[in-house]
């Protein structure tokens, strides 16, 4: 069994992670609340990315995994976002995640191979209209993870997943409703918007022994958004 960290995971993707993993491994959740998390085989770390400071006596002196959850959409014309806007995004997606794995990376590197899996967005590499901002905060972590993944190459796996619109939380006005939901299903070659499901599923795979030999990747799970034309007639 391994011991994975998962920062964020008691909603959306990282709660369907937890459920994913909680059979197989031991499974440490570091996040705000321990809301929903009742009944999961999981070790729970009140912890908030944006304010605290991971306490390591929690964690096991070896990690095999490390899941970064906690992320931002943020869509709003150019024109009216303020600087203040962009840190706040670079914040909760980036700088805040740098700090974790700083944190951790003895952890890490204490395991024969660990893996550490990200999340950036379908628009970090589609030019997609009102997300400056999450755009240039998910292409941060873009670039960082090949970079880490070629400095910690082969201790350290590091693979990215890019989603489109996942029906989490997160989202929820984007798609709180059956026409905002099948508005968007239509924009995707697949007809549907991705589910948390869709993502934990990819994140498990990337996290255990049957990707051993991936890394320094970007995996766009996202209905084929990123690489397919959509057929209006279809």
């Amino acid at each position: 069994m391994k011991n994975i960290l998962l920062i964020g995971g008691s909603y959306g993707i990282g709660l369907a992670l937890v459920k994913e993993l909680q059979n197989d491994h031991h499974v440490y959740v570091a996040s705000r609340t321990s809301e929903n998390l009742s009944g999961l085989h999981c070790t729970h770390i009140p912890f908030d990315a944006l304010t605290d400071t991971l306490d390591k006596t929690k964690l096991p002196e070896v990690l095999d995994g490390l899941v970064y959850c906690p992320g931002s959409i943020n869509l709003r014309p150019f024109k009216g976002l303020k600087p203040e806007a962009f840190e706040a995004d670079l914040q909760i997606n980036f700088i805040s995640l740098i700090k974790v794995i700083q944190t951790v990376l003895p952890n890490l590197t204490a395991s024969e191979q660990s893996s550490i899996v990200l999340f950036s967005s379908v628009a970090a590499g589609m030019g997609m209209p009102f997300h400056t901002s999450v755009a240039a905060a998910k292409g941060a972590i873009e670039g960082f993870a090949k970079a880490l993944a070629a400095e910690y190459a082969p201790k350290i796996r590091v693979n990215v997943i890019a989603p489109s619109l996942t029906d989490t939380p997160l989202a929820d006005k984007f798609l709180n409703s059956e026409e905002k939901k099948d508005k968007s299903a239509q924009r995707h070659p697949l007809k549907r918007v991705g589910t948390a499901q869709d993502m934990a599923q990819m994140a498990d795979f990337l996290l255990s022994d049957k990707s051993s030999w991936i890394s320094g990747q970007i995996f766009h799970v996202d209905g084929g958004m990123s690489t397919l034309l959509v057929n209006a007639n279809s």
